[in-house]
């Protein structure tokens, strides 16, 4: 068992990748990057949606090759391409190319996330108990990134200034790198998911209410996860005030299987999924009622608690569902939803804080979308394998 929770917090670097540095830290370097490249609300929105759009990209062509390469392949993949475009992100100015080179890594970190979800829930075989667990573990990785991005970024870009953005995709690229050694060697003590028995053939509609509720989640959470960090400089926060909001996301995200792990394994149906986008809907309304300090913390302690046990839920639920032949695209497809879902996120609340002169009315809009995902997931009826 320990040395499969061991192999599960190596590969746990893969969300790290993908999501806390690839995805998230952007919001740490939003501020500097718009200053700096004087963009307008819209073209830093449009940074993430490109991304999205590369996620998209991602997770289709994962759906439609990981039945014939498999998981471990595409996984490995993944994490060696986004891991360069982190660190090329850092050697350039132009708007067009940034833009490329996210699109890269979301297509990068599609193949991460749903390939290593897949794999995170096959560790161990032998017990399938645990696969609650270590699929948790795996996605509670990114909170890694989340603390070391925290801890690290706006103390740098505070002591260098706003023109020290590249250095810090340069920094994440190179921590990147070395990270996907460590996954390398732990995705390949993993059995192939598509190994197992039963058809990889799965329907769609029995899940529908799972589906439409995790497109609602991936609407909602990322205009929090865009633009947080940007209005709470907008409303006088510090740096201090910054790596402690972050730092605590990250650390949350790392306490989140304790709090999720009985829900995940007994809670039939849609119940987990709703029970942690109500808990994001809260999370992320807290920012608008006040932005005193103690309000911000409990905020990020909220969101980070519910973020990545979205997925999470998502991941457990399709293993309860499915065979473990149709895990992997069963994941793909939900993915891919999520990822067109996120595309329309930021560019859109990018628009509406041009057009009000202030994101107060996006991110509104984000805790709404969280609050209907939660409603709709509680439609969802429990299925078995």
């Amino acid at each position: 068992m320990w040395r499969g929770l061991f192999i599960a917090f190596l590969l746990s670097f893969g969300p790290a990748v993908s999501n806390s540095f690839a995805r998230f830290a952007y919001a740490l370097l939003l501020p500097a990057m718009r200053t700096d490249l004087q963009w307008n609300w819209s073209q830093a929105g449009a940074i993430n949606t490109v991304n999205a759009f590369g996620y998209l990209l991602g997770a289709l062509l994962v759906r439609a090759v990981v039945n014939r390469t498999g998981n471990r392949s595409l996984f490995c993949a993944g994490m060696v391409l986004t891991s360069l475009a982190l660190l090329a992100t850092g050697f350039t100015r132009d708007l067009s190319m940034l833009m490329a080179l996210r699109v890269v890594t979301g297509i990068g970190g599609a193949a991460i996330f749903i390939c290593g979800g897949a794999l995170s829930g096959n560790i161990l075989p032998a017990r399938p108990a645990m696969a609650t667990t270590t699929i948790a573990v795996y996605f509670g990785g990114a909170g890694m990134g989340l603390m070391l991005s925290g801890a690290v970024l706006p103390a740098m870009l505070d002591t260098q200034g706003v023109a020290a953005w590249p250095q810090a995709w340069r920094q994440m690229g190179v921590v990147a790198l070395l990270m996907t050694v460590a996954t390398f060697w732990a995705a390949m003590r993993i059995e192939e998911p598509g190994a197992g028995s039963g058809s990889a053939r799965w329907q769609l509609r029995p899940l529908a209410a799972e589906f439409a509720a995790y497109a609602l989640f991936a609407m909602g959470y990322i205009g929090y996860m865009t633009f947080v960090i940007a209005w709470m400089r907008g409303q006088g926060a510090d740096t201090g005030m910054v790596s402690a909001v972050w730092f605590v996301l990250g650390l949350a995200t790392l306490l989140a299987p304790l709090v999720w792990r009985y829900p995940a394994e007994h809670w039939p149906g849609g119940r987990p999924l709703a029970a942690v986008l109500a808990v994001l809907a809260l999370g992320a309304a807290l920012p608008l009622m006040s932005a005193r300090y103690p309000v911000l913390l409990a905020s990020a302690l909220l969101f980070g608690l519910a973020m990545f046990s979205a997925p999470s839920s998502v991941s457990s639920f399709i293993k309860r569902a499915l065979p473990k032949p149709a895990w992997g695209s069963a994941m793909a497809t939900f993915t891919a939803l999520f990822a067109a879902g996120q595309i329309a996120g930021p560019v859109a609340i990018g628009w509406l804080a041009d057009l009000t002169g202030s994101l107060r009315l996006g991110l509104g809009v984000s805790a709404g979308l969280l609050v209907a995902g939660s409603l709709i997931a509680l439609a969802q009826p429990d299925r078995r394998a």
